[in-house]
């Protein structure tokens, strides 16, 4: 069973899988994003190498709702899980920093092989972190640059520099430097939102997923899908 952590407002429904850090579905109704989970967990499932029980029910159990009053329709967020609050123990978070890191190692197996890295299909629009980032060098940059936010928030100084997958093994080995790092401390973090480590590491698999996805998606039409690699083994 999937279980979910759903965040939504009138403009939409941005739905996370708790038991799959970092996977998520997003609606204008909760029926349509629900709808998404079943191809989301087994493209998800692929990526992360995990192997689907064959009894394994794809039925969605929401366990926590947040109204939002962020912009949910371009996947604003600011929600803490409860579960995101409790302490680690060395195996989970190797589990997590592990799948944060493969993530972030497979966002620049993505990015490196896309041919045309300037180029784009995209018409310019406007979100609420400012101008839609349009060609693969402005997604790769886009989502790069989360690592000192995201490790700071948590009180972990970290670099955006030099790409994606160095700067995060930066950012885990500064935050183990603490003693207390896997008491899973909850930050009072910018624009009154909480922070953990749990969740800091969902937010890194999952917002490498949403500009992958971009990446992938953009890419496909302007290079055609035999140019680009799909590591996230995304099916469009």
């Amino acid at each position: 069973m999937i279980q979910a952590v759903a965040e939504y407002n009138g403009g939409g429904y941005l739905i996370y899988a708790e038991n799959f850090a970092g996977a998520f579905v997003r609606g204008k109704t909760k029926d349509e994003a629900l709808s998404k989970f079943e191809s989301e967990i087994k493209q998800y499932a692929h990526w992360a190498g995990l192997t689907l029980a064959s009894d394994f029910s794809f039925d969605v159990r929401i366990v926590q709702e947040k109204e939002s009053g962020l912009q949910i329709c371009d996947a604003d967020s600011d929600v803490i899980f409860d579960s995101e609050k409790l302490p680690l123990i060395r195996a989970e978070y190797g589990e997590l920093k592990a799948l944060a890191l493969k993530s972030a190692r497979d966002f620049l197996a993505l990015y490196e092989s896309v041919p045309n890295k300037t180029g784009t299909v995209l018409s310019p629009r406007k979100t609420f972190y400012g101008n839609m980032p349009l060609t693969a060098d402005e997604m790769y940059s886009h989502t790069k640059n989360v690592n000192s936010y995201y490790f700071g928030e948590i009180g972990t100084e970290a670099s955006n520099l030099p790409d994606i997958l160095s700067c995060r093994r930066e950012g885990f080995a500064k935050l183990e430097s603490s003693p207390f790092f896997l008491e899973n401390a909850v930050y009072d973090g910018s624009y009154g939102e909480q922070w953990s480590l749990r969740k800091v590491c969902r937010r890194f698999i999952w917002h490498d997923r949403i500009h992958a996805k971009a990446i992938y998606k953009m890419s496909v039409k302007l290079c055609g899908k035999n140019s680009v690699s799909n590591p996230f083994c995304f099916n469009l």
